[in-house]
């Protein structure tokens, strides 16, 4: 076991071997996270979106037997907790409040992605378990105030991880499944009646504002698309007055080498693009990513952001459309709440015993959020009137 601190000492073929193996254990070959892609994880580091500088210093874990890459772990020694989506604030101020330094900790994620996917990258369930005891040992011997896991796969990291000495946190995200629809005014039609007024009244008003549409693979995307995409991305955070995570550096790198996993929406009104949006997909999972505009149209995020998407995902028949961290108006579109997961380990004792608590009873309410949620459930009753 070593740590890595460049995933070019890996490689990309050993990197991308070890990924598909994991895959393949899992039964999910079909079904590779194009975020655990060495394309994708290099392109964050050399571009200078996640690297040292930027507070995301790289520490992979990696496990070898003899020549052979077995197992890895994304890992990072973080100084701040932005671009996680597993929110840790208000931890991180007990600790300040205390006078106890909770910066660096450890975290294994994607950055910037709140996409559930492999963390513990392994050949079979004993190397697993060994990535998993590893982590919390190298979090331990760094005297790092913690380790934090976001987003992982399976029930056997997160049981390996917990046997480890970790603790479980739950999420809630919305996801949308494709009943096998043939169209998307099939899709809508199968939600209740409210539901339906909307969304076809949210898509007449774009049409109507004169705004054309149009859907570009990556390898379609031309330089221009890109750009334009990553002035809408920046003008997003701007908005927001935060600093963008992304830069169009990163961009060009992803589409040059993984265009078959990418999507862009473009909205243009009289051959001008006013908005765009970018999302990910793989055979199986198409994943919502970023939006932005420089131009306001009433409705027309929903139509870039969830509508062309969903409607990419009916012709091309892939089952999930996995709509990213939060947003209880996913629901009114046809998304339904999701538990997601996230494993922590605290070295002082004093704050994991009081995080511990913490962590019981909101489990308490997210369970009941969630009840709460599935009682809203958008979809029609049978015994409800012409679609």
């Amino acid at each position: 076991m070593r740590l890595v601190a460049d995933l070019a000492e890996i490689g990309a073929s050993r990197w991308d071997a070890l990924v598909l193996a994991d895959a393949r254990r899992r039964g999910a070959e079909r079904d590779l996270n194009p975020f655990l892609r060495y394309d994708f994880l290099a392109a964050l580091h050399e571009t200078g979106c996640a690297d040292a500088d930027s507070g995301w210093g790289v520490e992979y874990l990696a496990l070898w037997h003899d020549d052979a890459l077995v197992g890895a772990m994304p890992l990072y020694r973080k100084y701040h907790s932005y671009g996680e989506y597993v929110f840790d604030w208000a931890w991180a101020d007990a600790y300040r409040r205390n006078d106890v330094d909770y910066y660096p900790k450890l975290l294994s994620a994607i950055p910037f992605t709140p996409v559930t996917g492999p963390r513990l990258v392994a050949v079979d369930a004993t190397v697993v378990a060994a990535l998993a005891k590893a982590a919390l040992r190298h979090a331990r011997e760094s005297d790092l105030s913690s380790l934090h896991v976001l987003f992982p796969a399976g029930a056997d990291e997160a049981d390996a991880l917990e046997d480890a000495g970790c603790m479980r946190r739950e999420g809630v995200q919305f996801h949308w499944t494709n009943a096998g629809y043939p169209d998307f005014d099939t899709f809508v039609g199968t939600l209740e009646r409210k539901r339906r007024k909307n969304i076809r009244a949210e898509r007449r008003k774009v049409r109507e504002a004169g705004v054309q549409v149009r859907r570009v693979t990556g390898a379609e995307a031309t330089d221009d698309d890109w750009r334009f995409f990553a002035r809408c991305y920046a003008n997003t955070y701007r908005a927001h007055y935060s600093t963008p995570y992304l830069n169009l550096r990163f961009f060009r790198r992803i589409a040059a080498s993984m265009p078959e996993h990418l999507l862009l929406v473009v909205a243009e009104r009289g051959g001008v693009p006013i908005a765009s949006s970018l999302v990910v997909f793989n055979e199986t999972t198409l994943y919502g990513r970023y939006w932005g505009e420089v131009e306001h149209v009433p409705c027309l995020h929903f139509e870039c952001a969830y509508y062309q998407p969903l409607e990419f995902c009916i012709e091309r028949g892939i089952g999930l459309f996995e709509g990213g961290a939060q947003g209880e108006h996913k629901m009114a579109r046809g998304f339904l709440p999701v538990k997601t997961r996230s494993l922590h380990w605290l070295a002082h004792p004093a704050f994991a015993d009081a995080v511990g608590t913490f962590l019981a009873r909101e489990a308490i309410g997210i369970a009941h959020y969630v009840d709460e949620l599935n009682e809203r459930d958008p979809f029609r009753r049978d015994d409800e009137g012409p679609r």
